[in-house]
């Protein structure tokens, strides 16, 4: 996610420069400080946030709990970790739902600032959720919009109440109450109304908006704020907090914006929780805002939890019980790869699920370069195959790899470094499956690490290393004769092989154990008779 990428690179480069300082003086204290509030003001963070903010690290880093910590550095990180976590709100703030259905929830903001398109989104995932929202088309002024709700709603598959054809047509307060009624009578339990909004704040605009909020009083009242508008994000949010006032915020577009001054001033200024963010151009780039996560995420510590819920969203416990028994017993083909390959499209965006990795931030040009679409022509490959193909790859031979080739649109070349690459995560799959530990292409085994290929070649290497040992005679006789011994379970140079013994003290040989016929013919292969 772009979002606070520049922030992030400056705070980041400003922390790494005190991991070398085993204590902190005032002047490094007041340097790191400084730093911090020029990359909040690059930020389009409104001053007096960054004031606060800065003054508040200040007086934390110069007390006795980085005074006394055995790592200032990390302490630092800490401090402003928790800071950030501050302003952006503190604890999470969940939606209020009404005692009584339905919930009644209003989006207001300005024109542009993606309310039609954050109502579907909302819709959607309150559906998955287990309710039944009503869509209410009362945006009547902007071109179009009535129709643009009822296709969103069409793609989320949630109900939409539009009496009114818009386009200047009808009174947006009326079709706001009738949807209530309307809403009771259907039986959904959550109602989201879509207001109107203006290119800039007007008192037209706030008027209808207060007008709506005072005929269905709502449960929740969401301003949705673009991101990517900077240090206008504070005006525009004081404005609306004085002619309508508003229960939480919404963030729209916050993967289109590498400063995110907005999400970092407008929860501190109004004193309102910035409750979803919209991170994305599909109905499903959209999550509940935890301040605790975002703030690692800008300070390049990683978002797991959230990781964690997406592919629980995503992966189905029976399927991947099964997943692990196919691994297990090498039976996983590529049909499984690619269904487990379309559950982790569904997980969202491949480039975000990386960025929420612990020091993702450090792997930005890989991330960059990283191309979704690889992910389809994947797919398209392995739809081109024959069922028996994806269930027994060794059928592919040239002439089958030329013809899926040409059946997906890519390069044989293509269709073998797939195959390859399948077989290798299947074979290491199967390898942790077992609890062993993977051998990884192009490093050798790990060291000190049981199970999988690396034992095996440890076993081969110490069988090799014994063989080479037994006998290091350079006499080919002498050799021989030790091996003959070793074959017999003797010790070398015992019996009647102890000739060479030092002054012939070898102990007798027990009786019978002379060499079989099969072992006077092993020596004379090697005495190359």
């Amino acid at each position: 996610m772009a979002t606070f990428g520049t922030l992030s690179d400056r705070l980041t480069a400003t922390f790494s420069a005190l991991r070398t300082k085993g204590k902190l003086s005032p002047a490094d204290v007041d340097g790191t400080v400084r730093e911090i509030r020029r990359a909040l003001l690059d930020a389009d963070v409104a001053l007096p946030v960054v004031k606060d903010f800065t003054a508040a690290v200040r007086e934390r880093a110069l007390g006795d709990e980085v005074n006394k910590a055995l790592n200032p550095a990390q302490q630092v990180v800490q401090i402003v970790n928790d800071e950030l976590i501050t302003i952006l709100g503190g604890q999470q703030r969940r939606l209020e739902f009404a005692k009584t259905p339905p919930t009644v929830i209003m989006l207001a903001g300005l024109q542009g600032a993606g309310k039609t398109t954050l109502a579907g989104k909302l819709a959607k995932w309150l559906k998955a959720d287990g309710h039944t929202p009503l869509l209410v088309a009362a945006d009547l002024q902007r071109p179009n919009a009535v129709q643009q709700l009822q296709v969103v709603a069409e793609q989320a598959g949630v109900a939409v109440f539009a009496p009114e054809p818009g386009n200047g047509v009808g009174n947006p307060v009326k079709v706001a109450k009738d949807a209530i009624k309307h809403a009771r009578d259907r039986q959904h339990d959550v109602v989201i109304v879509d207001t109107a909004g203006r290119l800039g704040v007007d008192a037209e605009l706030m008027k209808q908006a207060a007008d709506i909020r005072k005929a269905v009083d709502p449960d929740e009242v969401l301003f949705v704020i673009d991101a990517m508008i900077g240090q206008d994000a504070v005006a525009t949010a004081k404005a609306f907090q004085d002619g309508v006032d508003f229960t939480g915020v919404v963030l729209s577009k916050l993967d289109g914006d590498a400063r995110g001054g907005a999400a970092l001033s407008v929860a501190s200024i109004t004193g309102r929780p910035i409750m979803f963010a919209s991170t994305g151009e599909g109905l499903d780039d959209f999550e509940p805002f935890h301040p605790d996560r975002m703030a690692s995420r800008i300070l390049d510590l990683g978002d797991i939890l959230t990781l964690i819920e997406q592919a629980q969203k995503a992966f189905d416990d029976e399927d991947a019980r099964k997943t692990a028994e196919k691994f297990a017993t090498d039976s996983f083909t590529l049909e499984d790869f690619l269904a487990q390959m379309q559950q982790l499209k569904n997980m969202g965006s491949i480039k975000g699920m990386l960025g929420m990795l612990p020091g993702a931030r450090g792997m930005r040009e890989q991330l960059d370069n990283f191309d979704e679409r690889e992910l389809v022509r994947t797919e398209a490959i392995i739809q081109s195959m024959t069922p028996a193909e994806r269930r027994v790859p060794k059928l592919l031979n040239g002439s089958r790899r030329l013809r899926i080739a040409r059946g997906s649109g890519t390069t044989v070349t293509e269709v073998n470094s797939l195959v390859t690459r399948f077989e290798q995560a299947a074979k290491m799959m199967k390898t942790v499956a077992k609890g062993g530990m993977p051998q990884i292409p192009g490093m050798g085994p790990m060291p000190g690490m049981g199970g999988g290929g690396g034992a095996a070649t440890a076993r081969k290497a110490a069988a090799k290393k014994k063989g080479k040992g037994a006998s290091k005679s350079g006499n080919p006789a002498k050799r021989a004769a030790e091996e003959a011994a070793r074959a017999q379970g003797l010790k070398p140079g015992a019996g009647a092989g102890a000739s060479g013994a030092g002054f012939g003290l070898g102990g007798g040989a027990p009786a019978g154990a002379q060499p079989s016929a099969e072992d006077l013919a092993t020596i004379q292969k090697l005495l190359g008779r």
